[in-house]
């Protein structure tokens, strides 16, 4: 019989990792980061088979985190791109 998991268990957050963002816990995917790829069209089974090292529950529940904070991961994601942005802009000026 598989052991029964507790879902609260499955997003954490820890100082130092991911910036004490919210996190699939005893990895170092952020939340944010799977939220991103299913903005980009990927579904939970493609998720697990790009990361290989990841379950469906996990991503589930990152999704589902996703979704039920989606301010504030929004938030992380609109900062994200501020900071690619802004890098691109400072290499492009560089080269």
């Amino acid at each position: 019989m598989q052991s029964v998991i507790d879902i609260g268990t499955l997003i954490v957050r820890t100082p130092g990792i991911c910036g004490g963002r919210p996190r699939i816990a005893v990895t170092g995917v952020s939340v944010q980061r799977i939220a991103a790829w299913c903005k980009m069209g990927l579904n939970a089974e493609e998720i697990v088979e790009r990361m290989g090292n990841l379950t469906l529950a996990q991503v589930y529940a990152a999704l589902t985190y996703y979704h039920a904070n989606r301010e504030e991961i929004e938030a992380y994601l609109t900062a994200e791109k501020a900071d690619y942005e802004r890098l691109a802009a400072e290499m492009g000026q560089l080269g």
